[in-house]
């Protein structure tokens, strides 16, 4: 008998309402006898025993050796493959992995019976993707906007100079300090430094220890009183008070920056120009996301409006989870936790709606996809792969390879967001789409002003958070900070100095804020792997 088919299987549908299945299923003993043979006739040839030559142990006395352990291993595989065969026979294509539960009654030797119970996808009739008009709103890459983008830089790479001795430390100064931190009076792991840089009023540190250092000078000593927060990352600091021991070794003032050929050259960049040159590529690729940001929400709109399904409960309730947990988290970080997560609490149904919303059109985009053949070739998810292993040490990059290799289901969850980008490339093409000039301003109001209205954008748009509706009141959009690394990389690149990515340092322990705890980025979730194969 082949090992991947059951030869006698009775089946028998016990419900089948929505998109809710389940089947009780019955597994032959002679079926499962027959795969213990099998198993028996595998592992005969390496099988020892005293007073028998190797591989001619009696199958009988292999089975008394080793029966429970094969009987319980043909019982899974028999398992395994009758609900193969269910999902082939009944033509299922199940939302999530089904729940398969053995009767608690089964003893070796006899019939094994088996509840699979599933959620199905629903049948999407041919998604209609004629008539889809769309708006590219761009925005030039101007002088003024380049000088802009420079400036901010320039802001980010703040110099600092010394101070006379008597000068006491204020807001967006510098503190040089050594600090030693206790509970209780005991010290505590990570809780030293010297020589550490404080700038006052960035938001380094533990809330309310930059503030105490408002008025310090040259050779002060201070007792800095701070309160850990209640989910700050450490086990044993959570909402400790702590005292951190100053001592202020020097106070440092902003020092002017000047935007000329000098400052580029501090760079490794040979002139102001080519420190344009990079930074115009920077801006226009800003542009560019905002622009596509716009048209991917305009279209999911459409793409909604025209369909309407059934999705399966458990996605919704995955998806949600996962949206929850990132809003509870950001909660947390606010100054009223309590406040904060009430004001979510109202907010449930809204985001529950959301979650339903995101898994429609996952499902959508996943039919478009598979209709008119969008796939993800090879060489693309090497080149996945290869990205996300630079996340992690040299040394664990190889083993993240072979897993992503062996894993189908986490190289569906690296695989999900870029086919779903490439569904949404395939839309704009086939789109009447009309262009228009406007400024940034204009533009960000505009994504601002869909976040506002109540739309909702993408199941697999965990990986990119602007397209994430949020009913509570949102700050304006922000424009994003220019990328120092990506300057400094560039300036390698003009004098061949490129080396590879180190992976990141170890983070220093407090008096670093929590605040720095920033979430991982998320993986698209296993329930969208299962909608896009």
């Amino acid at each position: 008998m082949s090992k991947d088919k059951i030869k006698a299987m009775n089946t028998v549908e016990t419900l089948n309402e929505g998109l809710k299945r389940e089947y009780r299923v019955t597994i032959t003993a002679k079926d499962i006898d027959e795969r213990v043979d099998d198993e028996v006739k595998s592992i005969a040839p390496t099988v020892r025993m005293p007073g028998f030559r190797p591989g001619k142990v009696p199958p009988n006395l292999i089975r008394k050796m080793h029966g429970a352990a094969l009987s319980a291993d043909a019982l899974n595989k028999a398992i395994e493959a009758s609900v193969r065969d269910l999902m082939t026979s009944e033509k299922l294509r199940p939302a999530l992995q089904p729940a398969v539960t053995l009767d608690e009654g089964y003893e070796t030797g006899k019939d094994a019976e088996i509840t699979v119970a599933l959620e199905v996808l629903p049948v999407i009739e041919a998604p209609s993707i004629e008539g889809l008009k769309l708006e590219r709103l761009t925005v030039p890459a101007d002088d003024a906007a380049v000088m802009a983008k420079i400036e901010e830089f320039a802001a980010q790479m703040k110099r600092f100079e010394e101070a006379p001795k008597t000068k006491k430390a204020a807001a967006d100064d510098q503190v040089i300090i050594d600090f030693a931190g206790s509970v209780d009076g005991v010290a505590f792991d990570g809780g030293t430094g010297e020589d550490m840089a404080v700038e006052i009023g960035a938001g380094q540190l533990i809330p309310g220890f930059e503030d105490q250092l408002v008025g310090v000078k040259a050779g002060d000593e201070k007792t800095v009183k701070v309160t850990f927060s209640e989910d700050y990352p450490v086990e044993t600091l959570k909402g400790a008070a702590a005292e951190f021991a100053v001592t202020v070794k020097e106070v440092k003032v902003p020092a002017a920056s000047k935007i000329d050929d000098d400052f580029a050259k501090s760079l490794g960049l040979e002139s102001l120009d080519k420190l344009k040159e990079i930074m115009k590529d920077q801006v226009e690729q800003e542009h560019n996301g905002l622009t596509r940001t716009y048209m991917k929400r305009k279209l999911l709109d459409q793409l909604a409006a025209a369909h309407d399904f059934d999705v399966p409960p458990t996605m919704v309730e995955a998806e949600f989870g996962q949206i929850w947990q990132q809003l509870e988290h950001e909660a947390s970080h606010e100054e009223d936790v309590e406040a904060a997560k009430a004001e979510l609490e109202k907010d449930r149904d809204e985001y529950h709606a959301i979650a339903v919303r995101r898994v429609r059109l996952g499902l959508l985009l996943s039919e478009i996809g598979q209709a008119h053949g969008v796939q993800v070739s090879q060489q693309e998810m090497q080149r996945l792969v290869a990205q996300a292993a630079q996340q992690y040490r040299p040394e664990d990059r190889q083993r993240f390879v072979e897993y992503v290799q062996q894993d189908a289901l986490a190289a569906a969850q690296l695989r999900a967001p870029l086919y779903e980008d490439k569904v949404v490339d395939f839309l704009f093409e086939k789109a009447e789409i009309s262009e228009r000039e406007v400024t940034r301003e204009e533009i960000e109001a505009a994504i601002e002003a869909d976040d506002d209205s109540g739309h909702v954008h993408g199941p697999g748009c965990g990986h990119d958070h602007d397209h994430d509706h949020k009913p509570a009141k949102k700050a304006a959009a922000k424009k994003p900070a220019a990328k120092k690394d990506a300057v400094k990389e560039e300036a390698k690149e003009e004098k061949g100095e490129t080396e590879p990515k180190k992976a990141p340092a170890k983070k220093a322990a407090a008096p670093k804020a929590e605040a720095e705890e920033k979430p991982a980025a998320k993986k698209a979730p296993a329930k969208k792997a299962a909608a896009k194969k």
